[in-house]
This record gives structure tokens, sequence and C-alpha cells, in this order.
């Protein structure tokens, strides 16, 4: 039976481990002294707290290019979410296969989120079009959205929204990169002014080989 110490766990996490103990102890999970935590076990209480032990049916709305490269990530099953349907509004899209589904109109919309018993939806048309599909979904009982689409959406109470914008992370990347050039640039500068500047024999006559400089007596 495979285990791991809360040690382990705290350095791989970057941790406290006696703040690791404690937080387990609030999903019911105590380990062994000297054993540690049953690493199934575990894996199962954190799932369950996550709401990952069930069966989560998604619907993607808007399948361009960034909602074909969702409905083929394969990660989505492996952590309790299955793609319900695949969902657009190009007419030239219905019926063609995604991902080895169909995608469906979103005529359908309603029908399809009924039928699925959907609660999540995920958005990943236009911004012109993505309020308009968020009501939609909304008004048809999704009550949580994850959405790709560059813009802020607007929900009733009640509905939770996650915004992913790719453009925002790579500006934080860009931020990162640019911190870390000044702190390189103010190491380079701090260094060049502890070292002191060689000084030239200013007394102009040569060495006995003609090119250096003769070295005065101190």
């Amino acid at each position: 039976m495979p285990t791991v110490s809360s040690e382990e766990l705290a350095a791989a996490a970057g941790v406290n481990s006696a703040k690791l103990r404690k937080d387990f102890s609030y999903l019911g999970s105590y380990g062994t002294r000297g054993v540690g935590y049953d690493v199934e076990y575990l894996v199962y209480q954190i799932s369950r707290e996550l709401g990952l032990t069930q069966d989560w049916p998604v619907v993607i709305v808007g399948i361009g290019n960034l909602g074909a490269a969702l409905a083929n990530y394969g990660g989505f099953a492996s952590r309790g979410f299955r793609v319900a349907a695949l969902i657009d509004a190009d007419p030239a899209m219905a019926g063609k296969p995604v991902a080895g589904m169909p995608v469906q109109h979103t005529d359908d919309l309603e029908k399809i989120i009924s039928e699925n018993g959907v609660s999540i939806g995920v958005i990943a048309t236009p911004a012109g079009a993505a309020q308009q599909v968020c009501d939609r979904l909304v008004a048809a009982g999704v009550t949580s959205i994850l959405n790709f689409a560059p813009t802020v959406l607007s929900v009733p109470e009640g509905v939770d929204v996650r915004k992913v914008d790719l453009s925002i992370e790579l500006q934080i990347l860009a931020f990162h990169e640019q911190r870390k050039a000044g702190e390189e640039a103010a190491v380079a500068e701090a260094a060049a002014a502890v070292v002191p500047p060689v000084r030239a024999a200013g007394n102009g006559r040569k060495g006995p080989d003609g090119d250096m400089p003769a070295v005065m007596p101190a």
C-alpha cells in the first residue's frame, strides 16, 4: 500500500508540514505516525471535497480553433468532467465530428442542456457573441461558466464565472521578464560600482620594452 509522509507532501507543496497535517484533518484524514498517509485514500478524500468524484456534464459553445482544442483535451475525463455536447452557431459546422462528437447547432442549446442535466458551460466564442450565449446558458439552467472569450460577462447572482484570458497571462509573464531584466541590470551596475577603475601610468615614459609604461616607485 503506497504511503507518503506529511514532510514529503509539505516539501513538494512548499508549505509547513504541521499546517499541512492540520488542513488534512479537516478532510477527516489522519495519517499514521511513522507511516504517513495512504496515497489512494488521500486522493479520494481531496477529490471528494473538490466535487470530482461525480460525473459533471459540460457543454462547449463555440467550436473554432480554441473550442476544438478544448474538445480534444484529454484531461477533462480524468478530473470528473464529461463533455456532453459541442455547440456552434455556424450551420456548416452542424453534424461535423470534432473529438469524436458531432457538433450541434445553437438553436438546440436549451434542449441539449436540459436533456444532459448540464450545469457547467464553457464559452469559446468571439467576444461579440459571448454575452448572448451566456444569457441563454443561464436561462437554460447553467450555474457555472468558464469563459475563454476576451470579454467580461454579466451574470445574475448565484452564477459563477471563471475567466481565462491568455493575453493577460502573457502580460503577467512579460512583467516578470521585465522585472528580472531590471534586477540583472541593477546587479551589473552595483558590481561595476565596487570595482575600482584601472589607472594608467601618468608619466608618459615607456618601459624597457618600449610599449609598457614604466612603473614608478612607490
